[in-house]
């Protein structure tokens, strides 16, 4: 009997909805299995369920069954695509479980940028009572989008609750309801100098990679935030690090990194115009009821069909 192996502990009420949906494999759990039994298990999936060091491992060897892998993110920058394209493996991700819970860390930074809550918070810690300068309004501000995915229509969403003027960049420049105007990557210059708030919701691929860098904060407005709940290396850190020193751009909200973790003497954290967060956004505990969703869904068209219908990853496009 063919088997699924999952690298991810799901609850028993989970794992007995995965067996359910594909009674004709067997479900392994590995992890919380020693590596060398771990690899064993592995080895003999025609399914994996999550992505680690040790499916890297069974990706890169020969001769072994697997057809399907569900990582359990949205990013696959950390899975070798060429490698998964020649072996001919269906990828597929979890896009879509994120919109709620980033759109909501995103206006959590925006707001406390905004209202300067987080300064305040220190204040609290040490107190302190004192008004802080530059206290601001997100109402009928403008925002800027990058990268307008499921996040970003819900941050749009959002958005609109404080009557701001929303701008989006995708990269086939198609309208979206909510976006009161969308442009193409080539256009981001335009896009930036137009912006309160900038908003990087971009995955990371070899067009993405520093992306934003010094010409890009340059080009913004000195009083704007910059919020990145992306990938970090979208962003050029040392240019990130000159800009708020200098005071290109007021301020900025960051999740993600290119170094993770942000090392402990890393100048950001020193920062008081930075609010950081390690890489959490994305954490709910409705998460992995929401990604089972598009794994049952997959695995119920796969039992019949042999092929999976959602989340299927672009290798070319590498999202």
């Amino acid at each position: 009997m063919a088997t699924i192996v999952s690298v991810h502990p799901f609850e028993e009420a989970q794992v007995k909805a995965i067996e359910a949906t594909a009674p004709g494999f067997t479900y392994i759990d590995v992890s919380g299995s020693e590596q060398a039994d771990a690899r064993a298990q592995l080895a003999s999936a025609e399914i994996i369920l999550g992505f680690n060091r040790d499916v890297l491992k069974i990706v890169y060897s020969d001769g072994t069954p697997l057809k399907w892998v569900q990582n359990l993110g949205a990013g696959v920058d950390h899975i070798p695509l060429d490698r998964i394209k020649e072996r001919g493996i269906t990828l597929t991700n979890a896009s879509g479980v994120h919109p709620y819970q980033i759109s909501e860390s995103i206006f959590a930074m925006l707001l406390s940028l905004t209202r300067q809550v987080h300064a305040y918070v220190r204040n609290q810690q040490s107190g302190v009572w004192r008004s802080e300068p530059g206290m601001g309004e997100a109402h009928h501000k403008t925002i800027a989008i990058l990268g307008v995915g499921a996040i970003g229509l819900e941050t749009a969403k959002i958005a609109k609750a404080f009557s701001m003027n929303v701008l989006g960049i995708r990269k086939s420049g198609e309208p979206a309801d909510l976006v009161d105007r969308m442009y193409t990557m080539d256009e981001l210059h335009d896009v930036l100098a137009q912006s309160d708030y900038v908003v990087n919701c971009l995955p990371l691929t070899s067009d993405t990679r520093h992306l934003i860098g010094g010409a890009e904060f340059a080009a913004m407005k000195d009083t704007a935030c910059y919020i990145n709940i992306g990938r970090g290396a979208t962003t050029d850190t040392a240019a990130l690090i000159e800009a708020l020193q200098n005071g290109i751009i007021a301020g900025a909200g960051l999740d993600v990194f290119e170094q993770e973790p942000l090392p402990e003497d890393h100048p950001l954290w020193k920062m008081e115009q930075v609010i950081v967060t390690p890489h959490i956004a994305g954490d709910t505990a409705s998460y992995m009821d929401r990604a089972l969703e598009i794994i049952l869904d997959n695995l119920a068209h796969y039992s019949e069909h042999g092929s999976v219908v959602r989340n299927i990853v672009d290798l070319q496009a590498q999202y």
